[in-house]
């Protein structure tokens, strides 16, 4: 089980004080944290909307956040806090993302210092990494760990307004990620943010210690300026089917069996190949598509323009036919 880390209705509210120690480390190692955070969290904010609280991070000097989409849904209001401390900063939306989990609001004549986004596509596997963000509302906060995977697709459920988001190439981090962390920074010891921690593990007994998940730098460098830009986005780079689910169908021993398509995207991808409303979508390029959710996390595996087979049960009957993927529409 996936959840997202924005946090709750009543975020606890400290005095900034200085950063949470990164832990016990090598006198160099030491230096390297003390020299990273004291370069990054001053472009690390807080977010509190009118529907809780997450983080952010400050993308260019015009005062434009990157932030979580399911930290600002649903909301009204947007006031930010730099990790400095200060009384809260009057923000906007600029524009969200929702499939991706990404969003975009700007404070006007603030003066905060933009982070430096890395290269995420170079990132390797044990590679120390510090999340900073606002976990639990404790602004400033900083955990460190490792790259512990790249290339994850990864889901999250639903959250109040926020309908869920499929995340294709997640960077996997054993740093703690809490509520409140979603929107921060994860961070390379060359002071990079190279994700945007969006995602923490749970079980049936709450949360799995140790197992977090952010947005690659990559894609935010995709989205963001083009939220800037517009408002919206135009260029997603994800793989689509132009089909709308509208359900999980059940389908012989009441077993889940595949995907109902109950409209069909006028001149899209299915459109061209042949797919119609009523058909049950059963597999793609090899996978199983027993849920929306198994769907969406194929898709974000394939390329747009990739041709692939998708196999599908039409009055009782099994076909596959080939469908030369469309990409996903922006916001």
């Amino acid at each position: 089980m996936l959840s997202g880390c924005s946090g709750g209705d009543s975020p606890l509210r400290l005095s900034s004080g200085a950063p949470t120690s990164p832990g016990a480390a090598a006198p160099g190692v030491q230096d390297g944290y003390e020299q990273v955070v004291t370069r990054v969290l001053p472009s690390v904010v807080q977010i509190v909307t009118d529907q809780g609280e997450g983080s952010g991070v400050v993308f260019d000097g015009d005062g434009n956040i990157v932030t979580n989409a399911h930290v600002v849904a649903g909301a009204r209001t947007y006031q930010v806090f730099p990790s400095s401390g200060g009384p809260a900063l009057p923000a906007k939306l600029v524009g969200a993302f929702t499939a991706g989990d990404l969003a975009v609001v700007k404070v006007d004549g603030a003066n905060l210092p933009p982070a430096t986004f890395g290269n995420s596509g170079t990132l390797r596997v044990g590679q120390l990494v510090l999340a900073m963000g606002s976990p639990l509302g404790l602004t400033g906060s900083v955990t460190n760990g490792i790259v512990s995977a790249t290339g994850r697709t990864v889901s999250s459920r639903q959250e109040g307004s926020f309908p869920g988001a499929t995340i294709s190439n997640a960077v996997q981090t054993s740093a703690a990620i809490n509520p409140g962390n979603s929107g921060g920074a994860l961070v390379t010891m060359d002071g990079s943010v190279i994700g945007i921690p969006t995602l923490s593990a749970g079980t049936r007994d709450g949360a799995a210690a140790g197992i977090g998940f952010a947005i690659p730098s990559d894609t935010v460098k995709n989205i963001a300026p083009q939220l800037i830009s517009s408002g919206r986005v135009t260029n997603s780079g994800r793989a689509a089917l132009g089909v709308t689910i509208a359900q999980t169908v059940n389908i012989s021993s009441g077993e889940r069996d595949g995907v109902a398509v109950v409209a069909v995207t006028e001149g899209g991808a299915a459109a061209q190949a042949g797919l119609k409303e009523g058909d049950v979508i059963t597999s793609v390029n090899g996978k199983a598509t027993h849920s929306t959710t198994q769907l969406a996390e194929v898709l974000a595996e394939l390329r747009v323009g990739q041709t692939v087979p998708v196999e599908i049960r039409r009055g009782g009957q099994t076909e596959t036919v080939q469908v030369k993927l469309g990409e996903l529409p922006g916001s």
